[in-house]
């Protein structure tokens, strides 16, 4: 129960503070809508799947690889920028697979969605253990760079499987 009431009461803080209108019916709104949503993600919860996700990741080492994550996708971003304003445009573009080393289905979605956000890049389909890429500007530094990233994401996976 109290599980349920502080989750309704950061969806209500969120939701007001993205709202940033303070008025009685906004508000009284706002606590409607937390209450709807608790009350559904808890029938959800209880009837529809059975089916959960462990969240085994190091605290530190997550917020290491994110603060990493940024700078990589800052420098990606850079490059893509000066492959599309260049006057020869030099696009490579290349579908490669990836093999990936992760054991949870979070950390694959964690090194799937982090390929994607760095820009130039995609992960357009999950095969049994890699991933099909899609690569704007490819070099063979792509390879390597990706094995990095594939490595970290494992790093922050806690030994619990």
């Amino acid at each position: 129960m109290l599980r349920t009431l502080l989750t309704a009461l950061i969806l209500f803080v969120l939701w007001l503070l993205m709202s940033g209108i303070y008025k009685p019916m906004i508000i009284g709104f706002g606590i409607i809508s937390a209450m709807i949503s608790v009350y559904v993600v808890r029938r959800m919860d209880n009837a529809a799947d059975a089916d959960r996700l462990e969240v085994n990741l190091g605290v530190f080492a997550t917020i290491a690889y994110w603060a990493w994550l940024m700078v990589e996708i800052a420098k990606a971003n850079w490059a893509v920028t000066k492959l599309i304003l260049s006057p020869s445009m030099p696009i490579n573009r290349h579908m490669f697979r990836i093999p990936y080393t992760q054991k949870t289905d979070l950390g694959q979605a964690i090194f799937a969605n982090s390929i994607t956000l760095t820009p130039g890049t995609i992960s357009v389909e999950v095969e049994e253990g890699e991933f099909l890429i899609h690569a704007v500007g490819y070099s063979e530094d792509d390879l390597d760079a990706l094995a990095d990233m594939d490595r970290r994401v494992t790093a922050i996976e806690k030994d619990s499987i």
